[in-house]
């Protein structure tokens, strides 16, 4: 007998979950495309003459690019199908990595790169708003994390590859790997998101509005921290593990993979949030990811102890994300593209100003200053934190 079809609602539920996977190759190709310049941070140096530290702001770049695309996108696509705007956004990333696999100098290195933060500005800005609107809202945590794998695939294989791959083939060949596989997740993006038309144009008055709710505002401020801690590091960790004694490029690769690999769990476990009190764990990214910077310093030589670290510092970087998106997924689910651009922009202006702050302590004393000064910024987001009750939303609000 023939196998009857599933139900409608079955077909509808697989399309979404299909769009959900769809996206996180997206978070995948954006994080290994933006970070790739971590793992392969001395060969692009030595390539177009530039020190490790100016080279640090090829990922700085890409974050000043997108704090502005962030808080302009969805105000210019106006009420253009979100859809539409996520498949031109992956054509631009595909650009970006083009043109930094072919450039003849750093200044058009930082062209692609200034495009690359264009695409991931736009698509963070969005991709919350977009997950709420593909599931319902009990399974937005569990979508978010799907969504983040992406982003622990990356960092699992991103950096040990790029480490790896790139002394055999170079650090162009790894920039030309890339692109095919954004081609197949542009295709991908055409075949599984659905329409997602929108009906408000949102104006520059919505930030105003979001910016006024002090919750919000104070969790912000703890982004910037937060996040400015985590890239004063994590910019800077090849330069660091290449200072120990018994790290080579193999070594390198493998510390990397551990830290990336580890990214699994964190998206594993983040995604599990239920619907209780988000905010009483948000403190802990910066606990952690500072307390292992910390410990780092303390254990160079020890290359067990320091894969140990890597693997713990990986899990929660992975799962900061989430764990930030879901409270803003329930304290400002009245508005969540404004908050989607509010926090994105954030997180990118952080990353921008820890690279630049990582690379000035590094080229001015060394990378271990970098470490340190990523230490610090994780106590002042410790200290806005608290025991979150400041960023909770007052009842009624939302």
């Amino acid at each position: 007998m023939p196998v009857p079809p599933p139900p409608k609602h079955a077909q509808e539920d697989q399309a979404k979950w299909a769009a959900v996977f769809s996206m996180s190759l997206c978070v995948a190709m954006l994080i290994a495309s933006e970070f790739m310049p971590v793992s392969l941070l001395t060969p692009i140096a030595a390539s177009l003459g530039a020190t490790s530290g100016q080279t640090g702001q090829a990922v700085s770049i890409s974050g000043l690019f997108a704090v502005a695309t962030s808080l302009f996108i969805a105000t210019a696509a106006g009420r253009m199908d979100r859809k539409v705007v996520l498949v031109g956004l992956t054509a631009v990333m595909l650009a970006s990595l083009v043109i930094v696999a072919m450039a003849p100098s750093f200044t058009v290195l930082m062209v692609g790169r200034a495009l690359l933060g264009v695409a991931v500005g736009g698509f963070w800005s969005l991709a919350t708003s977009i997950i709420m609107r593909l599931v319902p809202e009990a399974s937005v945590p569990r979508a978010l994390g799907m969504m983040y794998g992406g982003q622990a695939i990356a960092a699992a294989f991103a950096a040990p590859l790029g480490s790896y791959l790139g002394d055999l083939v170079g650090w162009r060949g790894i920039f030309w790997a890339l692109a095919p596989l954004v081609a197949v997740n542009l295709v991908w993006h055409l075949v599984a998101l659905p329409s997602l038309p929108t009906h408000q144009r949102q104006s520059l008055r919505s930030f105003r509005v979001l910016l006024a709710r002090p919750h919000f505002r104070t969790g912000l401020v703890a982004i910037t921290f937060t996040w400015g801690s985590a890239f004063t590091m994590f910019t800077y960790l090849r330069p660091f593990l290449e200072t120990l004694e018994g790290v080579d490029v193999q070594t390198l690769s493998l510390l990397l993979l551990t830290l990336g690999a580890a990214g699994f769990i964190g998206s594993a476990l983040s995604g599990r949030i239920g619907t209780g009190r988000v905010e009483r764990i948000l403190a802990l990214p910066a606990v952690v990811m500072g307390g292992t910077t910390a410990l780092l310093l303390l254990t160079e030589n020890s290359l067990v102890a320091i894969g140990v670290l890597l693997a713990i510092w990986g899990a929660m970087n992975t799962a900061m994300s989430v764990i930030w998106m879901s409270w803003m997924s329930r304290v400002v689910d009245d508005m969540p593209e404004t908050a989607g651009a509010l926090m994105v922009a954030t997180m990118q202006a952080a990353i921008l100003l820890g690279g630049v702050f990582g690379g000035l302590l590094l080229d001015r004393f060394s990378v271990d200053a970098s470490f340190v000064g990523s230490v610090l910024l994780a106590l002042a987001a410790i200290a806005v934190i608290g025991r979150g009750n400041r960023l909770r939303a007052p009842t009624g609000q939302v």
